[in-house]
């Protein structure tokens, strides 16, 4: 996967590093920042939905659609296609730039809106990235893990570094007996849920 990366998915994602870089050393606004996972992270999230049983893959929060590229190595090495959901139309504007200068339209579908809208509609879930604003994990996690097929695969960024904001649900999910969990010192911290 890593060793066959495109070089229009490679040149995308340096570009996204590189402003996501710049955002965060100019002062950009939180919300108007990309916020994206690091590439180490994007490698982890990877492997583990090459991993991931059959059955459909959602992304939670696509902002300029980084992590999606990442995601989207998984999908096509074993056929799936991403679902990916943004809320803020200025980051779903710059992620559909993202799919088509990548030629990825054909593999991630972009959903402008709130996840929690539409997520109880899939009841096959293997994978999950959930990277969105904070306040709505569990939420999320609560809509998701019933929904996921035996052995499917959450994985929630910012575990660390916003672990204080995301107590509740990571001690959640931790405790939950429908899941073996834990949380791995990667980039941000993730927070990695199988289905049992």
């Amino acid at each position: 996967m890593f060793h066959s990366i495109p070089d229009v998915i490679k040149d995308r994602m340096e570009y996204l590093e590189k402003l996501d870089t710049q955002d965060r050393l100019d002062g950009t606004p939180r919300m108007k920042r990309l916020r994206q996972i690091p590439p180490e992270t994007g490698k982890f999230i990877s492997l583990l939905a090459a991993s991931a049983p059959k059955g459909e893959f959602l992304e939670i929060g696509t902002s300029a659609g980084y992590s999606a590229l990442w995601i989207v190595l998984a999908c096509k090495l074993n056929g799936n296609k991403l679902i990916t959901f943004e809320i803020l139309k200025e980051k779903a504007e710059l992620a559909r730039e993202t799919f088509r200068l990548t030629n990825l339209k054909d593999v991630i579908e972009l959903i402008e809106g709130d996840a929690r809208d539409y997520i109880p509609k899939y009841k096959n879930i293997s994978f999950c990235f959930l990277d969105a604003e904070k306040e709505v994990y569990e939420d999320c996690y609560d809509l998701v893990i019933p929904n996921m097929v035996k052995g499917g695969i959450l994985i929630a960024d910012n575990a660390i570094n916003h672990y204080k904001t995301l107590k509740p649900m990571l001690d959640k999910a931790l405790a939950d007996g429908r899941v073996d969990a834990l949380i791995v010192p990667i980039g941000k911290g993730e927070l990695v849920c199988r289905k049992i």
